[in-house]
Parts: structure tokens; sequence; C-alpha cells
């Protein structure tokens, strides 16, 4: 049996892997940007402005991490009567989080597949409840339990 507890505190530690990563990251794009800038002049500053461009990028994806991050913490932990975001779904084709979209996430015994709430599946999943029949892309899943 998959514990809901369990798989959302592996997700928030997947989660804040990546924010880290995304904030070394960037560090480290801003600290060679800054080493480019004192040592060529403005020979270099289409180059450097590239890397400025880089540097805005990363901030966006770190930004959107943060932002699933936080989203992680709101998920409630009881089941709701229908499925929504941040529900644990079974169905007949394998365990799916309706959370942020990290794929596939270890358990002890199961993967459970970490899907947007905005991806076709949880869209068709959203508002079912145990026993309903949903199809995506000719797939056809049947809902066991949520959580």
């Amino acid at each position: 049996m998959i514990v809901k507890e369990e798989v959302l505190q592996r997700v928030s530690e997947i989660l804040n892997e990546k924010v880290e990563a995304f904030e070394k990251l960037i560090a480290e794009t801003r600290a060679a940007n800054n080493e480019t800038k004192s040592s060529m002049g403005d020979k270099y500053e289409t180059s450097r402005e590239m890397v400025q461009q880089e540097i805005n990028n990363l901030q966006n994806q770190l930004k959107s991490w943060q932002k699933m991050r936080v989203d992680i913490t709101r998920i409630q932990q009881q089941p709701a009567p229908m499925i929504g975001e941040g529900s644990l779904v079974q169905t007949d084709r394998g365990w799916f989080l309706i959370a942020a979209p990290l794929g596939v996430i270890k358990t002890a015994d199961t993967p459970v597949y970490a899907i947007s709430s905005e991806s076709p599946l949880a869209a068709a999943l959203t508002g079912k409840t145990t026993g309903d029949v949903v199809t995506v892309n000719t797939m056809t899943h049947t809902i066991l339990s949520h959580s």
C-alpha cells in the first residue's frame, strides 16, 4: 500500500534538490559573467548579454520550481470526495500523483507517476471518483482508489 505522506515527502525532497541546483547554477553563471565583464571590457558585450539572457531563463525556471515546492506544502493529507490537484490516484494502469511534473517517483514497492495538474490525464481524472473510467489518448484508466 502506498502512503500519500511518503510520496509527498519524496516529491518535496526532489523539488528541494531542483531548487538548490538551479540556485547554484545561477550563482555560478553570474560569477562567470562577472569575471568576463571585468577581464574582457566592452568588446564582448554581446557575449555577456547572451549570458544574462541565460541567467534570466534560469531564474524563470527557478521560480517555477519554487512555486511547485510551495504548492506541494498546501496539499491536503485527508482524502477528498473527488479527484483534484494533490490527489494520489490508483488506476488499473498505475499510481499517479497530481501535483508536479516530476515523472516517476520511486517508492518502497511501487512507482508513482507525478504529473502536472495541466496534463491530459490529470484533466481527465479531475472531478472523478473511485469506480469511474476515463480515456486519454485511446488508453482507458479505471480508477481503483484515490486519496
